[in-house]
């Protein structure tokens, strides 16, 4: 990550862990809420981990789904939670139930559909955690007598959330982790290999950007194959730079595949707007 990305993260954090008497003043819960966003593979399990150990904090690592009883035995589980804990919801774009259903055009449904799915909601009762229920908690209402928490979800499609979920005051800081960059690319080097610079370097500048690869996909790279003693550095380089050209042609093609996808739905709007 970039060092001063890095250290704004680490100010923000020190500030929240010193900030008890503020929050006891204005009356809000002591709690922050943090959004990482990126493609799998950026570093987003990492950043927790790396949070954890800098505050000290413990984690809890919930899975909405599992959550069976509804909001309230979310209510349960939130409230057994410590004191300087970490509350970590993973992927949370992958559940349908909190996904942004505003930009979704909906099929128009029978009278029968319709009936069917309220028999089902009054079957089910409170089942399934809803909005609304997770809302609550990350406001503060739920809570409010605990003390200095970190809220983190993580999302691979920001898109895809409802905008009350996200917004300000909620999620209070968006962290976005991207594509491996030049600089990042350095400090893996120095980790894995333990090199600070090599004539491959220009290469590597020249290629990384355009080549869209994640930080998991260049350590890998960087990994010597064997434990055994030797200079593997060269070797090291050189995969990463077949990577490089590999993940480019990947990038490009899949940008001409997505072009292609807006296209063809944009015709099918079209053609639907002249049948109506």
């Amino acid at each position: 990550m970039d060092a001063a990305k890095k250290a704004d993260i680490m100010d923000d954090l020190i500030a929240f862990s010193k900030a008890k008497d503020y929050y006891s003043k204005t009356g809000k819960a002591w709690k922050r809420g943090y959004l990482l966003l990126g493609p799998p593979g950026t570093g987003k399990s990492s950043m927790i981990a790396a949070i954890s150990n800098f505050m000290n904090y413990d984690i809890y690592d919930l899975e909405l789904k599992s959550v069976k009883r509804g909001n309230t035995e979310l209510r349960k589980l939130l409230l057994d939670t410590s004191d300087r804990s970490i509350i970590v919801i993973e992927d949370i774009d992958c559940n349908i139930a909190l996904a942004n259903k505003r930009k979704t055009k909906k099929k128009k449904q029978t009278k029968k559909e319709k009936a069917y799915e309220q028999r089902l909601a009054e079957r089910l009762g409170d089942q399934d955690v809803t909005l609304s229920g997770l809302l609550n908690f990350i406001d503060g209402l739920w809570s409010s007598t605990g003390g200095e928490r970190l809220v983190i979800f993580t999302t691979n499609h920001i898109e895809k959330l409802d905008p009350a979920l996200i917004r300000r005051g909620r999620m209070d800081k968006l962290i976005e982790m991207s594509y491996c960059c030049f600089e990042g690319f350095k400090i893996l080097a120095k980790n894995y290999l333990n090199i600070d610079d090599h004539p491959l370097f220009e290469t590597i500048r020249c290629r990384i950007d355009e080549a869209r690869i994640t930080p998991a996909d260049v350590a890998e790279n960087l990994m010597p194959k064997t434990v055994n003693g030797g200079d593997h550095s060269e070797v090291c380089l050189e995969n990463l730079i077949t990577a490089l050209e590999k993940s480019k042609e990947d990038a490009a093609r899949r940008d001409a595949e997505k072009l292609l996808e807006e296209e063809e739905e944009s015709e099918e709007e079209n053609d639907e707007d002249d049948d109506f």
